[in-house]
């Protein structure tokens, strides 16, 4: 390929995934990690099974309750709690996308992932990227060593996705030196052991919240029990109640009515985070199931030799696969986003936030798809264990409850589908993303004669990257028309909001994994992929049938008679695909798997 077909990574716009073509050598797969990167991963492994596995009937029960904090220290300790945090103030200075490796790894530690993500993420990212110098040297060096430990207080029970609407408030004192802030929070992980409270409060009448830096040492707050959770039940979860807490002016984090900014910025950071948070997870679940199918005998064979086991396997291994595939590839663009600003002058800590919100669509698209492939794997997890998989003396029993989280918090996967969609749209009609353009050359193509190319289907991915073109077809299509026909009413139709991001997630999807297979081929050939050229496959047979059902929704709700009619014969034409023998594929996935006992396309 010549370079001038080559677009630099650095000039990647967030969601210009679906109106051009990107090149496999283009994306970053995980399997490209350094070494350095790998030997962090493995230490990180090494604490979990050291620290986490031997000890999780203790941290769930709580009944222990300096344990946590103890193991919590430990990874302090071991710095793993300051991995992207500079070292000028304790930490390790990595990069983005090594702190989406640590959240990988971390995932298969249960509850204590929980602990450790709102630490190190939404407890200590807003000091780390609105915070004065003198706030960051006082805080950031306790925080990334573990001597303290942090929260977030946003929620309330009045305010959960519209978090602006929060009532606590902040007061100034007479002699202007302290605000008082009064309030109740409520699902706030860490509350119960933690030293800092990142505190989101209202002054007067302001639209927006103010976020402050609150030492618990500060006076005035006061804790409810620890909740009693369907899952992670090791992590402290509690409500805060702050009656009159003094906190100096100086702990104002950002500017007055900064907060809500600094919420939603934070929060696109955790999403992206916890969509690399589930795969330790997933390839732990899948590791555990394989092992089990092995051992377990029924009608004197093992149960892995049955197709329908067989089959639950190999599907549990693709979409991991697949979510490892786009939770890299957001990590990466956003990293390369970050070093680009970097370059051209800006501050480090505006740029990372910047970075981040530039790919805020991705970001979505990690969580939701992330978070909903966990729950397919622990579910098929129990499913393979059978009887055994509802017994807490068997694994997955504990992995099924502590994974429904994943979908609510870091918003909502509700909320997440719709917000996406709305920066979509709104990046659009600013200019920021030329959408339209190419949604009319597609509303043309509806009324064109259709061109009839022959595709060289002998070269690798020829025909697939078709597919991936006519899917983004099908987004601009119905995306378009829905936007012509609802105006600005089309965020009133949520209906129609969740048909267009599954639509975008399944494409993202789909073209991330295709890529990363593509560019493994390149590099290792494609006998040694077959693997993960079926497992690609597999999932694009299954994501084509997905955009169509959430295309036909849409277009039957907002469109009639001949338009609709019109609407349909393209959504058939741009949904066509050889079919697949995805049955074959799967066994051939899924023999390997039995063979190594494990999940085995591990890439650190």
């Amino acid at each position: 390929m010549s370079s001038e077909n080559v677009t630099n990574k650095a000039s990647i716009k967030g969601g210009e995934f679906l109106v051009r073509e990107t090149p496999a050598q283009e994306v970053f797969i995980p399997e490209e990690f350094s070494e350095e990167q790998k030997m962090m991963a493995q230490a990180c492994s090494d604490f979990i099974e050291t620290e986490i596995t031997p000890n999780a009937d203790r941290i769930d029960s709580m009944k222990e309750p300096d344990l946590v904090p103890k193991i919590f220290k430990k990874a302090g300790e071991l710095g793993l709690l300051g991995i992207t945090v500079p070292e000028q103030y304790g930490g390790l200075g990595m990069s983005f996308n090594t702190s989406m490796l640590m959240a990988d790894v971390i995932g298969a530690a249960g509850s204590f992932s929980t602990t450790y993500g709102a630490h190190t993420g939404i407890g200590t990212l807003p000091i780390l990227y609105y915070g004065t110098e003198a706030q960051k040297e006082k805080y950031l060096p306790k925080l990334s060593t573990g001597e303290w430990a942090a929260c977030y207080c946003l929620t309330e029970p009045d305010a959960g996705s519209d978090a602006n609407s929060g009532k606590t408030k902040a007061v100034l004192s007479a002699d202007g030196k302290h605000y008082n802030v009064t309030g109740q929070k409520m699902w706030i992980s860490n509350a119960g052991f933690a030293d800092l409270f990142i505190v989101f409060a209202k002054i007067e009448d302001d639209k927006n919240l103010t976020a402050f830096i609150v030492e618990k040492t500060f006076g005035g707050i006061t804790m409810n029990e620890e909740e009693k959770k369907l899952g992670i039940k090791g992590s402290s979860t509690r409500q805060v109640f702050f009656n009159d807490c003094p906190v100096p002016v100086e702990n104002m984090l950002s500017n007055r009515g900064n907060g809500f900014k600094i919420a939603v910025n934070i929060l696109n950071i955790g999403r992206v985070k916890l969509g690399a948070g589930v795969l330790g997870g997933c390839r732990t679940v899948i590791s555990h199931a394989t092992q089990y199918a092995n051992e377990r005998k029924q009608f004197g064979v093992s149960i892995s030799s049955f197709g329908a086991i067989k089959s639950k396997l190999a599907e549990m291994a693709t979409k991991t696969y697949v979510t490892e595939s786009l939770d890299y590839r957001a990590g990466q663009n956003i990293e390369d986003k970050i070093n680009d600003l970097i370059a051209g002058g800006m501050d480090d800590a505006k740029a990372k936030l910047k970075g981040v919100e530039q790919f805020a669509i991705e970001c979505a698209i990690a969580k939701i798809h992330s978070s909903e492939v966990l729950d397919y794997v622990v579910d098929q997890g129990v499913q393979v264990y059978g009887g055994m998989g509802y017994s807490a003396e068997a694994p997955m029993e504990r992995a099924y409850r502590d994974a429904r989280i994943a979908r609510i918090y870091e918003g909502t996967n509700e909320i997440n589908r719709m917000l996406m969609i709305g920066m979509l749209l709104k990046r659009a009609m600013k200019g920021e993303l030329n959408m339209f353009e190419p949604a009319m050359v597609v509303s043309k193509e509806l009324v064109s004669v259709p061109s009839f190319t022959t595709i060289d289907k002998s070269v690798l991915f020829n025909a697939e990257k078709e597919v991936v073109k006519n899917l983004k077809k099908v987004f601009l299509m119905v995306g378009g028309k829905a936007a012509m026909a609802l105006q600005d009413k089309i965020e009133d139709e949520q209906e129609v909001m969740m048909n267009l991001a599954d639509i975008l997630i399944e494409i993202y999807a789909v073209e991330s994994s295709m890529l990363r297979t593509e560019k493994l081929v390149s590099q290792r050939g494609e006998e040694a992929c077959k693997d993960y050229i079926a497992m690609t496959q597999i999932y694009m047979a299954q994501a084509i049938d997905k955009v169509n059902a959430a295309a036909k929704e849409a277009i039957a709700s907002f469109t009639k008679g001949d338009e609709q009619k019109v609407m349909l014969m393209g959504l058939k034409r741009f949904t066509k695909m050889d079919l697949v023998n995805t049955k074959e594929l799967r066994r051939q996935v899924a023999d390997t798997m039995i063979a190594k006992g494990k999940f085995p396309y591990y890439f650190a």
